[in-house]
């Protein structure tokens, strides 16, 4: 588990078929833990020297932003929580729902409102000063619209994760609060049918 308060930088070093190779800096990971790359949980293979390789499945690829990544990409990176960790942000399984793509992003004074598309079956799932999960990043919705939602940087955020370099375009990951899914479960509702009695 994680919570999407993103511990540091990294940069794609190497891509060969689907293993990806990135600096992290992190000198203690350990093969076989979980590390969110851009919001998405992988597992840490050969880490040496600040750096780390992950597989990156077919699945994975087509259903997230990691397929379109190329060296000298950089990506958010988070380390699971351990159990005795200071819960920063939120629950974020690094299990990515869906990919939508930077809207626009409107200077405020103090802060950058950035929107983002979100795809249509997630929308349900999104409400204002609810949680979200973008790129790995624990946010907040500020104001939702039709097939869009908004949140509020602050400038650390964009200085200390890749969100400061994000043109209009780019995809993103987006991962819904799991809590919202599980109740529309326990309610009875599943997507696209009525509500069981």
């Amino acid at each position: 588990m994680f919570t999407g308060i993103i511990e540091t930088l990294g940069t794609v070093k190497q891509i060969s078929g689907a293993r990806i190779r990135l600096s992290s800096g992190f000198s203690d990971l350990v093969v076989g833990e979980s590390i969110a790359v851009n919001g998405v949980c992988l597992t840490v293979v050969s880490p040496a020297g600040g750096e780390f390789s992950a597989d990156i499945s077919e699945e994975t690829a087509r259903r997230t932003s990691l397929g379109s990544l190329v060296p000298g990409s950089r990506v958010n990176l988070e380390r699971a929580m351990p159990a005795s960790g200071r819960f920063g942000g939120h629950v974020v399984q690094g299990h990515v729902d869906g990919t939508g793509a930077v809207a626009g992003a409107i200077e405020l004074d103090g802060s950058v409102e950035m929107s983002f598309s979100v795809p249509t079956e997630l929308e349900r799932y999104l409400v204002e000063k609810g949680s979200v999960t973008v790129e790995g990043v624990s946010l907040t919705v500020a104001r939702l619209e039709e097939g869009q939602f908004s949140v509020a940087f602050v400038p650390h955020t964009l200085e200390c994760t890749t969100f400061g370099a994000k043109l209009p375009g780019d995809p993103v990951n987006i991962e819904v609060d799991v809590l919202a899914k599980y109740v529309e479960r326990l309610l009875g509702y599943a997507p696209g049918q009525e509500q069981r009695r």
